[in-house]
């Protein structure tokens, strides 16, 4: 099977995000996928463990999550979304994520919040 490109790669967790299906959100992320938040550069999760336990525990419990896509780009093996994500509160929160993707599989998320970090 071919190695999905990173706009492939990126749309496959999207959808699956939209979807809370945890076990095909976490097949597009690399066993060590690092994430990040700027730009301090926290490391807000490390290694897909962590990650399948935030969303499950974090996420996908929030009956109205759903990521909206306002923009995307394609940089190389750099996708970078603009969402606004709606179900964590009263109002959606807006950010933009960078995704690095190698070997098919997301490796770093870089998340850029729109307001101060909370």
């Amino acid at each position: 099977m071919a190695l999905m490109t990173p706009l492939e790669c990126v749309e496959r967790q999207f959808a699956a995000y939209n979807q809370r299906d945890l076990p095909r959100f976490l097949s597009a992320f690399a066993d060590n996928v690092r994430s990040y938040r700027l730009p301090d550069m926290t490391l807000l999760l490390d290694g897909k463990p962590a990650y399948g336990d935030f969303y499950a525990s974090q996420r996908f419990i929030h009956a109205g999550l759903r990521a909206e896509l306002l923009s995307r780009m394609v940089i190389g093996n750099k996708v970078i979304d603009h969402e606004l994500i709606h179900g964590l509160g009263p109002q959606p929160v807006e950010t933009a994520v960078m995704f690095v993707v190698e070997e098919g599989l997301i490796k770093m998320v870089f998340a850029i919040p729109a307001g101060a970090p909370k």
